[in-house]
């Protein structure tokens, strides 16, 4: 409901912010409206139904024989854990032999709720980084509520306890490096003046134990309009440190040196994506690049010797070329081979290349279909043996955990999770919507076989900073809609990654637009099938796929029955402004230039919603630790949609961070809460 002391229900002009106080995220006024928010949305759709839900949501996350991620580290695999006697989670490890068997033998090395506890603190993980050579030390990461921002601490994990007198970095944004154990390589925001525009550290410090880490010498610094700064050792190569200098979102510098500071810039284009590891280096180039006498084409892999290139030499080998529909997504060294991971078709292809000869052979013994990742079982390069993990899923399929090597070894089962619902009955099919200007988006699509015109559809997306939208194991909506009787769909649509760099720069700045044209396409073209009608569709998006999710609001408000809409962007005026907000200049536009707000203004939902639309009912849900996104985009897209007269629910949890909660409860509560919402507003279940 609007606030009595708002009178005027629209923005008159782009910087016109009646509810710019609820930008205030702790303020008395704001609080008061969000408290009043979640009291009006729980007493709407909390009831026995809800509950019930959120319980077997809870369960879901909570069962005993889900995947336990691990990363080795020396003789150990490292695992954090959460369950019902666990909420906040155990920080544990076991050995390999003991993680084959059904029931591995863990030693607790930290029990996080007994330290909340014991310290009076919101404590959530935030990882964990080990001293090499040994790991008989770590820096651990506590963030209070489940923000970004976190405080470092030193701990012994034989004495299972924090190191009396060790490191302890004050909460922000950052982290930290081991140079040596007496040694940190702090890239911190911590401190007057050593925080970018974005929040993030505009500095990297040598910190010597023992001593003031504010007063830590600085050793390299970047501009404060850039993005962050970053440092790191480079292992392999006895005392030297990386410096990296992230410009915007897509563009680094990278600069060798040790502990007096940068000594050279690695030469190569400032979005190039790079790595390097026992002599040689393999770059991909985001753009066209021309080098070496001949042009390369975007997404190009190519693999030159390190120290050849450090000479001056440009002698390139061209080890992947990308496809209209064949794209890389992503490669890394192991155990002195290249494994590279490709899309074709959305099929995953996995190849792994010997350096010198450059010989490649495709990785054998893994599913065809579906979902599939692969990364080093270890956290050290230089300790690996090359032993990689892969997982493997599709929406109906619970996630198997594999380990195989560079060395092509033929796939062994490690561990597979338990389903979540029963899909009985449920087929997985591929289409392919036309978009406004003619391309083909891919979709996936799950549910009874057959149509007939009134499916319940929930509908995802994500559509930007080249992150690619996949159909994955359908955990909490298999629960919560297939079993039910619904029907999913996940849309590829542009500004992702799925077809490469081509795909992302299809859906970036002034053609955003696209990507939120792609999925109405989708939704239209699930019409156009007889699977359903706009009014039995119900989308859901966060974070970026928020911004899709309130554009779909104010363009596309006739092909949906209700949207739910997490973590959101909205005001595209002042995102830049807000927290993180300046770090996806890159992808956005600046607001500040006129010529990036001609295109702008028309994809900021704030700005755009005006009264006397048919809107379908809309959710929107942020949380108060969200220390990347700011709270106030949903908190005012929800006010000024009252203000005009529309029936916009709102719900804002106190903790959580960027995500859906701090623990399994929070996050069933609010996954829980959402269906809920949907299912009622499409006319699915009886309000």
């Amino acid at each position: 409901m609007p606030h009595p002391a708002d009178p005027r229900p629209t923005l008159a002009a782009p910087d016109d912010d009646p509810w710019l106080w609820l930008e205030e995220v702790e303020g008395e006024r704001a609080l008061a409206w969000v408290e009043a928010q979640n009291a009006a949305t729980l007493a709407r759709l909390a009831d026995a139904r809800f509950e019930a839900e959120r319980d077997a949501v809870r369960r879901v996350l909570d069962r005993p024989d889900k995947l336990p991620f691990v990363t080795r580290r020396g003789g150990w695999l490292y695992n954090f854990w959460q369950d019902a006697g666990q909420p906040r989670g155990v920080w544990r490890r076991t050995t390999l032999d003991s993680y084959r068997g059904a029931a591995p033998d863990w030693d607790v090395l930290l029990d996080l709720d007994a330290l909340a506890r014991e310290e009076g603190e919101d404590w959530v993980w935030g990882g964990a980084t080990t001293l090499p050579d040994g790991h008989d030390l770590a820096l651990l990461s506590l963030s209070r509520g489940g923000g970004d921002a976190t405080v470092l601490r030193e701990f012994s994990p034989a004495e299972r306890r924090f190191v009396p007198g060790g490191f302890v970095l004050p909460e922000a944004k950052g982290g930290a490096d081991w140079v040596d154990r007496d040694t940190l390589l702090v890239s911190s925001a911590l401190g007057e003046g050593m925080a970018t525009r974005s929040g993030y550290a505009r500095t990297v410090r040598l910190w010597s134990r023992g001593t003031d880490p504010l007063a830590a010498p600085v050793l390299f610094e970047c501009d404060p309009g850039h993005m962050g700064a970053w440092g790191g050792v480079d292992r392999e190569t006895p005392g030297r440190l990386v410096f990296t200098d992230q410009i915007g979102f897509y563009e680094t510098t990278v600069h060798l040196g040790d502990r007096a500071g940068p000594r050279r810039a690695i030469d190569l284009p400032l979005d190039a994506g790079f790595r390097w590891q026992r002599g040689w280096l393999a770059v991909r180039p985001r753009g066209e690049w021309s080098v070496g006498g001949a042009t390369r084409a975007a997404d190009t892999l190519l693999g030159i010797g390190l120290d050849d290139f450090l000479a001056g030499s440009r002698d390139f080998r061209t080890l992947f070329q990308p496809d209209e529909r064949r794209a890389l997504q992503g490669f890394f060294w192991c155990d002195g081979r290249l494994v590279v991971s490709v899309l074709d078709e959305l099929r995953p292809v996995f190849t792994v290349i010997t350096p010198g000869d450059w010989a490649s052979a495709e990785l054998q013994g893994l599913p065809e279909t579906g979902v599939a990742h692969l990364w080093p079982l270890d956290t050290e390069a230089e300790e690996s043996d090359g032993s990689l993990l892969a997982q493997f899923e599709d929406p109906v399929t619970p996630p198997s955990l594999l380990l195989t090597d560079t060395g092509l070894s033929t796939p062994a089962l490690l561990r597979r999770s338990s389903a979540t619902y029963d899909a009985a009955g449920l087929v997985v099919t591929r289409h392919e919507a036309v978009s406004v200007d003619g391309e083909r988006i891919p979709y996936v699509q799950t549910g009874p076989a057959g149509e007939t015109g009134e499916a319940p559809v929930h509908m995802t997306g994500y559509g930007g900073f080249r992150l690619s939208r996949l159909p994955t194991y359908q955990g909490m909506q298999g629960k919560l809609w297939l079993e039910r009787g619904g029907t999913t769909v996940v849309a590829s649509i542009r500004g992702g990654g799925e077809f490469g760099t081509r795909w992302h720069e299809a859906g970036r700045r002034e053609r955003k637009r696209l990507s939120h044209d792609d999925f109405a396409a989708v939704a239209a073209d699930l019409v156009r099938r007889g699977v359903t009608r706009p009014g039995r569709i119900a989308a859901e998006g966060g974070s970026n796929g928020g911004l899709l999710i309130a554009n779909m609001l104010t363009r596309y408000p006739e092909r949906f029955g209700a949207l739910f809409c997490t973590i959101p962007l909205i005001d595209m005026r002042r995102y830049s402004k807000l927290l993180a907000g300046a770090s996806w200049i890159a992808e956005y536009g600046d607001p500040d230039r006129p010529e990036d707000w001609e295109f702008l203004q028309h994809l900021s939902a704030y700005h755009v919603a005006e009264p006397g639309r048919a809107y379908p009912p809309i959710l929107l849900a942020t949380t108060r630790r969200d220390d990347r996104v700011h709270p106030g985009h949903a908190r005012k897209m929800a006010a000024k949609l009252q203000a005009l007269g529309y029936p916009a629910l709102f719900h804002e949890p106190a903790a959580g961070g960027h995500g859906y909660g701090k623990d399994n409860a929070e996050v069933a509560g609010f996954a829980a809460l959402g269906a809920a919402f949907l299912r009622r507003a499409i006319g699915w279940e009886a309000d």
